[in-house]
This record gives C-alpha cells, sequence and structure tokens, in this order.
C-alpha cells in the first residue's frame, strides 16, 4: 500500500488541479447533499473526528485526532491520516498524510465556488487575507494558480503580529493601514481563529468576493453580520452550512437574510444560477468528506 507524505502530496497536484477535481465531481452529477456527515467521537483527552465518503470508483475516510483545547501536550493541534480505498473492492490502495490533503482541499473548495468570477476579468487583483496561517497561504497560492496568466494579482496579509521569514507583504490588523488595504480588495479572504467577527462591512468595496474558512461551528463567525446583508452567499451544502457554518447560521438568526437566499455552490458550478460581478460575494465553507476524496482520488489516480 502506497503512503504519501506531506511533502508528496503537496508536489504530485497542483492548487488549479484540486479546484479542477472538485468541480468535476459535481459537474459529473454528485449531489453534496447525499455526503456523509462529519462524526465527532470524544475522547479521554481531546476528540477523533471521521469523514467518511464514497464516490465512482473510490471511497475514504479522514481520521483525525484534536488536541483539547489549553492543552499542554507538545504536538500540533490536528493531526491525522486519509485512507484511499478502491470503490467496489475496498481494497486500501493509499495513505496519507491529512493535513497536507486539508491545506491543499480547503482553499480549493472556496475557489471553486468563484472560479469563473476570478477569471472574467483581466484587471489586476489586489487579495487581502486575514491570518497567516497554513490556510491563508494555501488561499494565496491557490489564488494565484488559477488565475495564472489571466491577471496579475497582489496579496496583503493581516494579523496582530507579523511572522518571521514571511514573504508575503503584511500588515498590522487595528491599523488604517488594514483597512486602506481592505477597502481597495477586490477578494478578501478570512482564515482566522476568531470565534468573534474580525470584519465588518464598513471597508469593503460593494463588488467584493470574501471567502471566509476559518470558523467551522454555528456559534463562532468571522464576518459581522453585515457583510451577508444585500450579498450573494455561497455555501458547499444547505445542511452542511446549518450544522457547522456560524458566520451564515448567526446573520439569519439577525435577520438580515434567509435560508431561501443562500445559494449551494453546486448551482453555481453547474451554470443553474449565475453570480452578479457587480455586488457582493460571500462564500462560507466548513469542508465536507466528499471533497478530502475527490481531491484524494485525483492525487493517486
Amino acid at each position: 500500500m502506497r503512503y504519501m507524505n506531506y511533502d508528496e502530496v503537496m508536489e504530485t497536484l497542483s492548487p488549479s488541479e484540486a479546484v479542477d477535481a472538485l468541480r468535476e465531481e459535481l459537474k459529473s452529477g454528485f449531489e453534496p447533499a447525499n455526503d456523509q456527515e462529519r462524526q465527532k467521537v470524544e475522547l479521554p483527552h481531546g476528540e477523533m473526528q471521521l469523514l467518511p465518503a464514497g464516490l465512482e470508483e473510490a471511497v475514504g475516510v479522514k481520521v483525525l485526532g484534536i488536541q483539547p483545547e489549553g492543552s499542554d501536550v507538545d504536538v500540533p493541534f490536528i493531526q491525522g491520516s486519509y485512507l484511499l480505498m478502491g470503490g467496489e473492492t475496498l481494497t486500501p490502495e493509499c495513505v496519507m498524510d491529512a493535513a497536507a490533503l486539508t491545506a491543499l482541499r480547503t482553499p480549493a473548495v472556496s475557489v471553486a465556488c468563484v472560479v469563473d468570477l476570478l477569471r472574467g476579468s483581466s484587471e489586476r487583483l489586489d487579495v487581502v487575507i486575514f491570518g497567516t496561517g497554513v490556510q491563508g497561504i494555501g488561499h494565496a497560492k491557490t489564488i494565484a494558480d488559477v488565475v495564472d496568466g489571466v491577471r496579475d494579482v497582489s496579496f496583503t496579509f493581516i494579523s496582530r503580529t507579523q511572522p518571521s521569514d514571511f514573504s508575503y507583504q503584511w500588515v498590522e490588523s487595528g491599523t488604517p493601514a488594514a483597512d486602506e488595504a481592505v477597502l481597495k480588495a477586490g477578494l478578501v479572504v478570512m482564515a482566522t481563529s476568531s470565534p468573534s467577527p474580525i470584519l465588518d462591512a464598513e471597508h469593503l468595496r460593494e463588488d467584493v468576493i470574501v471567502l471566509a474558512v476559518g470558523a467551522h461551528t454555528i456559534d463562532t463567525r468571522e464576518l459581522h453580520e453585515d457583510v451577508l446583508a444585500g450579498a450573494q452567499v455561497l455555501v458547499e451544502d444547505l445542511g452542511a452550512a446549518q450544522r457547522e457554518a456560524g458566520d451564515v447560521v448567526i446573520a439569519i438568526e439577525k435577520g438580515v437574510l434567509t435560508w431561501d437566499d443562500v445559494i449551494p455552490m453546486v448551482d453555481v458550478v453547474r451554470d443553474n444560477v449565475a453570480l452578479d460581478p457587480s455586488r457582493r460575494v460571500v462564500v462560507k465553507t466548513v469542508g465536507m468528506p466528499w471533497q478530502d476524496l475527490a481531491v484524494a482520488r485525483a492525487l493517486v489516480w
């Protein structure tokens, strides 16, 4: 059985190829509403999460071990592996590093929702990314890859402190420079661990695209509800969003939109819904098992 470590996963499939793998799965007829739900298992120390899925010719499961809040054990907060098996034989064929798969998959999902908008213009794209971690950097690489040869792109990262040896432009959060960068941006990525809103609509362009990936429970959010008010709001699946997308759930509770206003990404990918590039677009993703499997399958076959 093959094993793919972190570096091999990241070097085997390009970000734009991961985007294509997800979009092709939806175009081929897969319905995200039929996906398995994430399973959470409480452990004596921390939590295990299981993300099983089945697609054409392949099945798989991601197994994550998550340290409890405040743990002083000197290991990453989230660790795990992905097991890919044959769809009919159920024979294990590959185990791969789950952190790498997640780092590749997460930005591919949010970008897959708006790739036509991003490629639909030749104007320079100014991108602001809140959060300097793996997902922030992963979104920068994915965005750059999908617009390569189509339009120039610049990145400005915003966080409380500047990481050492950081190769991107950086500004401190809460400063006039940060507000100015957001006001200029055509695309804003939220990839933080903040449980409460850190972005409101005050400094956003009316035609901005916002990708929110940091919060993943129904009681946490990175976006103030005014960011979603009047926006074209996309989610991976209505059921998954109702279970885990606090940014959307809380905005609905506060009355700025309804579930009937929320657009599943499959409708955009299949061209059943056309997004208006002159209006704000908000994409809220939480991660679903089928996405890991689609990217894992593309990595191996």
